[in-house]
């Protein structure tokens, strides 16, 4: 079920409100938030069946660590996984490898199954598969489990270091 809980013109109850939501609304962007499901995490195109969404415009954020030791955030279709050789051409690296869900909250502030690419803790490269150019506007996490926040993904360039590329099996 979807429901709309907010944008940046109209204020969601504080409760509700997510920090990925307050980092949007601080920064003037347009977006819409959906609440949905029990607090229980979903497989992302269970998520976007629950919001009667094309699971080609709802993203998944990753979290992997190159040879380097560099951490770096892929944003992919849900129905898509990310190809790691492709991830590592993308971000200059010769390998990459996901992280383990253990590591995610320490390393992002965030658990699986609510990893947004905004309000990390730090501030990784970040790149988007490059069919997030082909929609007005993407949904990726909101910060929690349950939640969806929608966007121009030339929006989200204004607060991430975001770039595009073919990064999908």
């Amino acid at each position: 079920m979807k429901q709309q809980r907010g944008s940046g013109s109209e204020k969601s109850s504080s409760q509700n409100k997510t920090n990925v939501m307050r980092i949007l609304e601080q920064n003037g962007i347009t977006h819409s938030s959906y609440f949905y499901g029990d607090g229980e995490a979903a497989s992302g195109t269970e998520v976007a069946e629950m919001l009667g969404e094309d699971p080609d415009r709802v993203f998944k954020t990753l979290v992997t660590a190159g040879h380097s030791g560099e951490h770096y955030v892929f944003m992919v279709p849900v129905r898509c996984e990310l190809d790691l050789k492709k991830g590592a051409a993308a971000v200059g690296e010769k390998s990459i490898a996901m992280i383990r869900a253990k590591e995610l909250l320490p390393l992002t502030g965030y658990v699986h199954g609510g990893c947004s690419p905004i309000g990390m803790k730090k501030q990784f490269k970040t790149v988007a598969d490059e069919t997030a150019t082909l929609f007005d506007s993407i949904l990726f996490s909101g910060g929690r489990i349950g939640c969806q926040v929608e966007m121009s993904a030339g929006d989200l360039e204004k607060l991430i270091p975001l770039t595009y590329a073919d990064i999908t099996v």
